[in-house]
Order: structure tokens, then C-alpha cells, then sequence
């Protein structure tokens, strides 16, 4: 099983943000790669290869759901990639939804940023076992 290295993370509020990045890199030695947008993570994933990806659910302009999408339908998400919603919309009936969708996890926000990064290696060992 390879190792957890690196993830996108696409979240549009940037104290969110910096928060999630400090906690996956400087706690949990991840390399990551920060998407303020939809529209840039669909810029940026294919060059970074993603082994997790971590998708805000509702944003402005493409929201998770597209995103996750159009990754997709552009070859971007495999059958090797694990990926997760990060969303304040916990309610069974959402998670339900978003699980339908194909995603592993729907991690709540606000997100304790001292666990957030064994969560995340967690959800990738989960996915490959």
C-alpha cells in the first residue's frame, strides 16, 4: 500500500484554509497542494496527482459536487484516488447524499485541526484496504 503523500485541498475561505494546510503539513508531514477555487483545482490536479482529495462542498462558482465531476469526467479522479467533502451540512440525509456521489468521507466542519491530518491518512488507509 503506498504511503499517503499528497492531497488537494480546495476550500474558498482562506482562514479555513490555512488552518487545514497547517494541520495536514506542519502536524502531519503532507505535502499539499491549497485550491482557493473549483475552478483552480480543476487547473491544477492533474499536474499534482493527488492521492486524497479534499473538497469544500459549497463554494461560489463550481461547488464540491461539480468539482468532484468534472475531475471525473477529465480523468482526473481514479480508481486510485480517495476522496472526501468538508462541509458544515453533516445532517444523515446530506452525508447520505454526498456518499451516493462516490465519496469516502464527509468530514465535518469545523474540523478539530489537531486530528485532521490522522483523519485524512485514516480515510486513505480505509480506501486501500
Amino acid at each position: 500500500m503506498d504511503v499517503l503523500e499528497r492531497v488537494l485541498y480546495v476550500e474558498d475561505d482562506a482562514d479555513i484554509r490555512e488552518i487545514a494546510v497547517v494541520a495536514l503539513e506542519d502536524i502531519g508531514g503532507l505535502t499539499v497542494r491549497q485550491c482557493k477555487s473549483g475552478e483552480q483545482a480543476l487547473e491544477e490536479v492533474e499536474a499534482f496527482i493527488p492521492q486524497v482529495i479534499l473538497l469544500d462542498v459549497m463554494m461560489p462558482g463550481l461547488d464540491g459536487p461539480q468539482v468532484l465531476k468534472a475531475m471525473r469526467e477529465m480523468g482526473a479522479v481514479t480508481e486510485y484516488t480517495a476522496v472526501a467533502f468538508m462541509t458544515a451540512k453533516v445532517q444523515p440525509k446530506e452525508i447520505e447524499r454526498y456518499k451516493r456521489m462516490g465519496v469516502q468521507k464527509v468530514f465535518s466542519k469545523p474540523f478539530d485541526p489537531v486530528a485532521l491530518a490522522d483523519e485524512v491518512k485514516q480515510l486513505w488507509n480505509d480506501f486501500n484496504t
